[in-house]
Order: C-alpha cells, then structure tokens, then sequence
C-alpha cells in the first residue's frame, strides 16, 4: 500500500494519521480537510471557547514531522474504487479512510439562526452573546443545555425550545427530569416546537412568536454523507463498517460520527457523536487497513457540562432491563440487565461512579442491587 487518503481533518482523522504512523506505516498519507483551520478538538467548542476561557481548541500534533500533505479547505465531492474526486480534481488512493463526521440540522424558516459545529461557529456565536440579549436555543439535549449555560453566564435572556417533556429525552428519557431544577433563571419551554425562524425571532407551533437576538439551533446533527451518494457503498445511518471498522468497499475504513459500526459486546449497531469514539476507534481502523486483526469494541462514552454539573454516562443503556438510583444532591443511576449485569451509568457530579462503572460494563461485572443503591457504596464493592 503505498497512499492512504484520510477523507476529513478533524480529531478521528488526525489520530487515524497518527496511528498509521505509530504503526510502522512509512507511505504517503494525504489528509484533506474542508475547513481551513489546522484540525482542533471540538468539545471545548461549546465550553471553553463558547464561554470565553480559549480562543482556539488546536490537536497539539505536528503533520508536518509526520510526513503528511495535509490539504485544508479541499473538499471530497465523489468517491469510487481507488479514487476520491475532490474540489482540486481526482486523487487516487490504495487506502482510504473516511471520517467525514456530522453536520448540525438546522431549523425551518428563513431567518437567521446559528448552529455550533466548527470553530467559526463558536466565534460568531460566542460574539452574539452580550448582556441583555435575548437567546432562544431550540433543543435542550447536549449542545443545547450546553449553549444555555454559556448564554446565561454571558448575562443573556435565555429561552430554550424543547419538543420532549424532559431535558435530554433522546439519550436518556426521562431521567433528563433530573436535570430540571438546573435551569434556574431560563425560560424552558418543555413539549413546545419551532415551526420557523422568522427575522426578529421564531415562530412557534401553535402560533406564538418568540422575540430572539440570536436563535441557535441544537436539535442534533447527521452523518455526511452526500459526496458518497454514488458510492458502491453500505450506507445507513452513516457509513457501515464490521466490527473491524471495515467498510463494503475493497481497502476502505470508517471512523468518527459518520461511521456505523458493529458492536459485538451489545449485539447492536452503533453510530455514536462523541470525543471518545473519534480518539480511540482510528487505531482500530488504521491496523485494518494494514492488514492487521484488530477489533473495536468499546463501551461508549461522553460528558458533559452544564449548569455548573458534570453529567457522565458510559454503556449502552438499551440493553439494560432495570434502573438502579444512587440518589443525593450528587447521584447516579445504574443500568442492569435481567441477571444483574451492568450494562451502563449515568453520573451527575460523581466521577468515581462513572470510572468504576465503566470498568464493571468492560468487565461484564454482576452487581448486588441490594447494595447498588446505596450511594455510600462504591460501585465495585456492589460486585457479586
């Protein structure tokens, strides 16, 4: 294999270099990137750089030293067997590996309205966030309780926008109530949904008009995947991989947000948008491409800060068939299966429940329940 292209410059195809390198790979690596930024590290996007702490999230790595001809602002438009047609003409490859991420989906209405993905973003939002302006944030999942916490520390009216009857309803249901009493000072709007945004403000389902300086838009995001339209391709719900993060096409991976890959730990199919998976799946992918064994199978994982608490979940919370509260002014919640085995945690503000947990799920470890709910207990000490 003497080239491998790396289709996408955030951290998944950063680290997908690095570990080709780190594995003794010494052929040409070409790394395109759409933006034309050095790659950065998106999470603190929406927490340092949002709240003013950083200008910039840059990946301390040196491309350069790595050998890499690292293309920023080239976009991949096509893709067919051992070429990738990009917007500076066609570029052939022996090995490829796609880590084109997500993109945020945006509100009706033609107004304007802002979203937060790319470091652009999150200068021209943070700019937007002045004392006495009126924010409206339409969804309170991640991204969005995230923004409303930058946006109240900013001095801002803040409305958020909430089509669910709870705060982070799509990744944990209703436990997303727990997360109510946070939103002190902020106008919640709870089973309500944008029909448009209008200049001057959105419009409601229903008819009310809400006044905003600034609409911002977090009601999640999608895979990219319209430059692999006309790909021999498995695509759904991003592009398909096996456990070997191995797509249906000949010498091609996937890694990152766009890649749906095959979990054997819980027998399901996984597309997750987190930090961790961009970090870690890439090491998996680059020993595929060299023709090594390597299986990604990690028990998911993300945080979040907001409102002045950390939430930690890590699992895969579907598998489970019964919660277990840990309750206090700091809690956690614990996933078992029918056997007591655990399967995931939420933790709010309790870092030792999610390091312990995390190690139980990788271990298959069955809990005593008995003991589970003891918040005094530490969780390995629930093991049976």
């Amino acid at each position: 294999m003497d080239h491998v292209v790396v289709v996408g410059a955030g951290l998944a195809g950063v680290r997908s270099v690095e570990s080709l390198r780190g594995r003794g790979y010494d052929g040409r690596v070409t790394l395109l990137g759409e933006e034309r930024h050095r790659p950065y590290d998106r999470p603190p996007l929406s927490k340092a750089v949002l709240l003013g702490t950083s200008d910039d999230s840059f990946v301390d790595t040196d491309l350069a030293a790595l050998g890499v001809d690292f293309r920023p602002g080239v976009a991949a438009k096509g893709l067919r067997a051992g070429f990738v047609e990009t917007t500076e003409g066609e570029l052939a490859y022996d090995g490829l590996v796609i880590a084109t991420g997500s993109e945020p989906i945006r509100l009706p209405g033609e107004g304007p309205q802002l979203v937060l993905r790319t470091l652009d973003d999150a200068h021209v939002l943070r700019a937007a966030l002045v004392p006495g302006a009126r924010v409206a944030v339409a969804g309170a999942g991640w991204i969005g309780a995230e923004v409303a916490t930058a946006a109240r520390k900013a001095g801002c009216e803040v409305t958020v926008i909430e089509a669910a009857a709870t705060p982070l309803s799509h990744a944990i249901g209703e436990l997303g109530a727990r997360t109510l009493p946070w939103y002190d000072g902020i106008d919640l709007r709870l089973n309500t949904m944008v029909s448009e945004v209008v200049e001057g403000g959105v419009e409601l389902v229903g008819g009310e008009f809400l006044p905003a300086h600034a609409v911002v838009s977090g009601i999640g995001a999608r895979p990219v995947l319209e430059w692999l339209a006309d790909a021999d391709l498995d695509l759904h719900n991003g592009v398909v991989t096996d456990e070997h993060l191995r797509t249906s096409m000949p010498g091609v991976v996937a890694v990152g947000d766009c890649a749906n890959w095959w979990s054997r730990r819980f027998a399901t199919r996984m597309r997750v948008e987190h930090w961790d998976t961009a970090l870690n799946a890439p090491d998996v992918a680059a020993a595929t491409l060299l023709g090594e064994e390597a299986v990604y199978d990690p028990v998911p994982y993300f945080w979040s800060e907001q409102f002045g608490h950390m939430l930690q979940y890590a699992g895969y919370h579907p598998a489970g068939a019964r919660l277990v509260h840990r309750d206090g002014q700091k809690w956690s919640v614990v996933w078992l299966t029918a056997d007591d085995r655990i399967t995931a945690v939420l933790a709010a503000d309790r870092p030792r429940d999610l390091v312990q947990g995390r190690r139980l799920i990788e271990a298959g470890a069955r809990l005593d329940a008995e003991r589970l709910v003891d918040p005094d207990v530490a969780l390995r000490d629930c093991v049976v």
